[in-house]
């Protein structure tokens, strides 16, 4: 998994977004992700929308995935 995969992944699982995803290890990522689908949800709202995104590479492929939300 790298940070490509991760943004294709984010962006095609919410439509509209702009994801930024950083990480260098294969493993540990960030990402940066705007989507207008988070306006009005609190923060923990929105990562869950992020990590829906992803699925079962969460804990697996993905160790460890730090995230910035906001509705643009």
């Amino acid at each position: 998994m790298n940070k490509d995969d991760i943004k294709k992944l984010i962006e095609a699982g919410l439509p509209g977004a702009q994801a930024t995803v950083r990480g260098d290890d294969g493993q540990h990522f960030e990402a940066e992700v705007v989507s207008a689908a988070f306006a009005g949800l609190s923060l923990i709202a929105q990562h869950r929308l992020v990590y829906a995104t992803l699925g079962d590479k969460m804990g697996r492929e993905i160790h460890a995935l730090r995230l910035k939300t906001r509705a643009p």
